[in-house]
């Protein structure tokens, strides 16, 4: 409402600008509380965010101290099934070697024939042959010897295909732990990490609410900033008016005051010029006015 179309006398306008001042005043302490209160639930969700933020680091923390150990074991069963392989390499050569040998030699195992060569032997020692039925009984023994060699590499070999198999056997059992360790610690990490995803979901539903807490602090401490500006430009006029009363009481006091100066000097000057007995302030005006 335009402050000129009401009555012109200033006490008016005060009063009508004061009127206006009291309920803008009023908005403007409601919009600042309210502001306050959205910067209170802002800072609280902020302190949310952060706490929760700070329990996703730690869980993020264990999440990568597993997986890092994961990573170690998955090296040592590399390692591992890499020795495995090659012992079951030396297997697979050994097994191939034991089929040649045997390719040398007739049917019949170690035992038997080392029983055979003592039985022919003790047969020549304690039998009175003829030389040809002896010389093939030596013969025999020759052959079977030779066969006792081969047999005896066969076993040889065998030995060491048991020693390398009970290895590859130990290498594969290991090899199971660790990948079964390994799978345990995988899923140890894997519940780690959904939980912090979770968590974390969590802080950025929260941040979201903060920035809109934060943004309605905004909006309410511009709307007060508003009506605080036109506060001050309502107060701003009314103390122009009072300056303007002031200014016009004192100016009317002033010119009060030299009319009863005036007055107070003529009636100086005609006591004076009668003989009348002057009063001191009349002396005095008289005097200063150089009249005496």
């Amino acid at each position: 409402m335009d402050v000129n179309k009401i009555a012109d006398s200033p006490k008016n306008k005060i009063d009508f600008l004061n009127q206006e001042l009291i309920p803008i005043k009023e908005e403007r302490n409601k919009l600042n509380e309210e502001a306050k209160k959205w910067a209170e639930k802002r800072n609280k969700l902020n302190e949310k965010v952060q706490s929760i933020r700070k329990e996703a680091n730690s869980i993020k923390q264990k999440r990568d101290d597993i997986n890092k150990q994961v990573q170690e074991l998955k090296n040592l069963r590399n390692q591992v099934s890499s020795k495995g392989k090659e012992k079951r390499d030396k297997v697979l050569e050994l097994q191939e070697k034991i089929g040649a040998l045997k390719e040398k030699r007739p049917n019949g195992n170690l035992r038997q024939v080392s029983r055979e060569i003592e039985e022919l032997d003790w047969k020549i020692q304690t039998s009175s042959l003829p030389v040809k039925e002896e010389q093939e009984l030596i013969n025999q023994i020759r052959e079977l010897e030779t066969q006792l060699v081969v047999q005896k590499r066969i076993k040889k070999v065998k030995d060491k295909l048991f020693e390398l198999r009970t290895e590859q056997q130990g290498f594969g059992s290991e090899a199971k732990t660790i990948h079964e360790k390994l799978s345990e610690m995988a899923e140890q990490s894997q519940k780690y990490h959904t939980q912090m995803i979770a968590i974390l979901e969590k802080a950025r539903d929260l941040q979201t609410e903060a920035t809109e807490a934060h943004q309605k602090y905004v909006e309410s401490r511009q709307q007060a900033q508003e009506k605080h500006e036109k506060c001050v430009d309502l107060i701003k006029q009314i103390k122009a008016i009072e300056q303007e009363l002031k200014e016009t009481a004192d100016k009317k006091k002033s010119e009060r005051q030299s009319e009863l100066q005036k007055d107070l000097e003529e009636r100086a000057l005609a006591k004076l010029k009668n003989g009348e007995k002057l009063l001191w302030d009349e002396f005095q005006i008289l005097a200063e006015k150089g009249l005496l």
